[in-house]
């Protein structure tokens, strides 16, 4: 039997799938969801904190919650988005492991992103996002190639020295924002010609992409990604920055 939280966070997930709260509302107060659904303000926060860790919802302190402006993803639906909280970056998680990390930029410049890019990441199309590819490196093995557009006027700065080390670090450390989740979708694939070289695989080499929107803590999109990892990558690590 669901609990009395999960039972208010599945109806608040199915009115904001729904359209009946839409990107950017606020949701009812506290007090007028406990009266709603007659359960207590401790039940309410639960199931808000739920809605927040799965990437739907962001919570302003002093100003409530709001519906976050989520797109499908280019290769799906909403509903097949897969969320997580999680979001410490390539960097972190494997020097967290005790390994050594390198990072090695292939293109890294200021464009227009194509449409329905700027679309997921709410932007104009013509406003100005770096593109950068990188090949990411773990105790000497390359594990990931990642595409990645971010708005600039968003996450201003970012240099060569910024996108070798970790760009979550540049975000949270010294612009003092907060990443907060990522909506992704995960697909097996196979390899172009250049990610065989780069990651030393084969061409007919199974790969698992990961698509992603990764969000800010107001509910700002600030990337759009999509990193690809040979067979054998856990996805319990799989992060694109």
């Amino acid at each position: 039997m669901a609990m009395k939280y999960e039972a208010v966070a599945d109806s608040l997930r199915k009115k904001i799938r729904t359209g009946a709260y839409r990107p950017g509302d606020q949701l009812p107060s506290i007090e007028h969801l406990c009266e709603l659904y007659s359960v207590s303000k401790i039940t309410v926060k639960k199931a808000l904190d739920e809605l927040e860790s799965s990437g739907l919802i962001s919570r302003r302190r002093g100003s409530g919650s709001f519906v976050k402006n989520i797109k499908p993803l280019l290769g799906g639906r909403i509903g097949h988005f897969e969320t997580s909280g999680q979001m410490a970056g390539f960097m972190n998680e494997h020097k967290s492991l005790g390994q050594t990390v390198q990072s090695v930029v292939k293109e890294f410049a200021v464009v227009t992103p194509p449409p329905e890019i700027a679309s997921m990441l709410s932007i104009d199309e013509d406003q100005f996002c770096y593109h950068i590819v990188r090949i990411r490196i773990a105790d000497d093995e390359p594990r990931t190639v990642e595409y990645t557009y971010m708005p600039i006027n968003i996450i201003p700065g970012l240099r060569v020295k910024t996108l070798e080390d970790s760009i979550y670090n540049y975000i949270e450390n010294d612009l003092g924002l907060k990443v907060a989740s990522g909506h992704r979708i995960v697909r097996a694939v196979l390899p172009t010609k250049d990610e065989t070289e780069w990651l030393n695989i084969s061409r007919d080499s199974p790969m698992l992409e990961v698509e992603q929107v990764g969000y800010l803590d107001d509910g700002t999109a600030f990337e759009y990604s999509i990193s690809r990892h040979p067979n054998g990558y856990e996805f319990r690590t799989i992060s694109i920055n």
